[in-house]
C-alpha cells in the first residue's frame, strides 16, 4: 500500500479541523508563532475587490506556512491554508474589532443576500525540489432574515461573533438566522470540502 504524503493544516480554526476529519484527512497542525503577525496577512488593501483580497491572503498564509515548516525543521509534507470572508455588494466585512462593530455588520446583513467567500490554497513537495502550489475559490450566496435589535444584542453578547467574519457563525446560533444558503455550507464554515478535496487529490492526499 502506497504511503500518503503527510499533510500540515496552518489553520488555528477548530472549524476547518472538524471539517478535514469529516472527510477522514489526517493532518498535523502547523501554526504560526509567537513571533509572527497573523493578523497582518488580513490587511485589506483599498478598493480591493472581495475574490481579490480572499485569494491573496489565503496565498500569503500559505507562504508564511511554507517559511514556518522550513525554519522548524519538520519533515517535508503538503500544507493547507484557507481564508474566508464575507462581502455585502463590494464591501469585505471581516472580523469585528468590537461589540459596535459586530452589532452594525449584523444590522447590514439582516434582511439581505451576501457573499461568502472562502479561498483554499494548497502546496506539496515534488521529487525533483520545489513546491507546486495550487488554489480554489468557492462563492456561496446566504440570506439572512431580517432581525430584531433584541436579537442582534444577543447575539453579540453570546461573544460567538468575534474572531467571524461577518460577525456570524452558520454552524452556532446563527443558524437561526440563515434563510437559505446557494452553494457549499462547507464553504460558508470556512472550508469548501469539494474544492479541498480536489486540491488533495491533485497532491496524493485523498484518492
Amino acid at each position: 500500500m502506497t504511503r500518503r504524503p503527510a499533510l500540515y493544516l496552518a489553520s488555528a480554526s477548530p472549524r476547518r479541523r472538524e471539517l478535514l476529519q469529516q472527510i477522514g484527512v489526517d493532518f498535523q497542525p502547523l501554526l504560526a508563532g509567537e513571533d509572527e503577525d497573523v493578523e497582518a496577512l488580513e490587511a485589506e488593501r483599498p478598493s480591493e475587490p472581495p475574490a481579490r483580497y480572499v485569494r491573496r491572503v489565503a496565498r500569503a498564509k500559505l507562504e508564511a506556512a511554507l517559511l514556518r515548516l522550513r525554519r522548524r525543521g519538520l519533515a517535508p509534507g503538503a500544507v493547507l491554508c484557507a481564508d474566508t470572508t464575507v462581502a455585502l455588494g463590494t464591501r469585505i466585512l471581516g472580523k469585528p474589532l468590537d461589540a459596535m462593530q459586530a452589532r452594525d455588520m449584523l444590522g447590514d446583513l439582516a434582511g439581505t443576500e451576501h457573499r461568502v467567500l472562502s479561498a483554499v490554497a494548497l502546496a506539496w513537495p515534488q521529487p525533483a525540489g520545489g513546491w507546486r502550489r495550487a488554489e480554489a475559490l468557492n462563492v456561496s450566496r446566504v440570506r439572512m432574515s431580517a432581525l430584531p435589535a433584541q436579537a442582534i444584542d444577543d447575539y453579540v453578547a453570546s461573544g460567538e461573533p468575534f474572531g467571524k467574519a461577518g460577525a456570524y457563525a452558520v454552524q452556532g446560533r446563527a443558524a437561526a438566522f440563515i434563510q437559505h444558503i446557494s452553494g457549499s455550507y462547507s464553504g460558508v464554515m470556512g472550508l469548501p470540502l469539494f474544492e479541498t478535496a480536489a486540491l488533495l487529490r491533485q497532491a496524493g492526499i485523498l484518492s
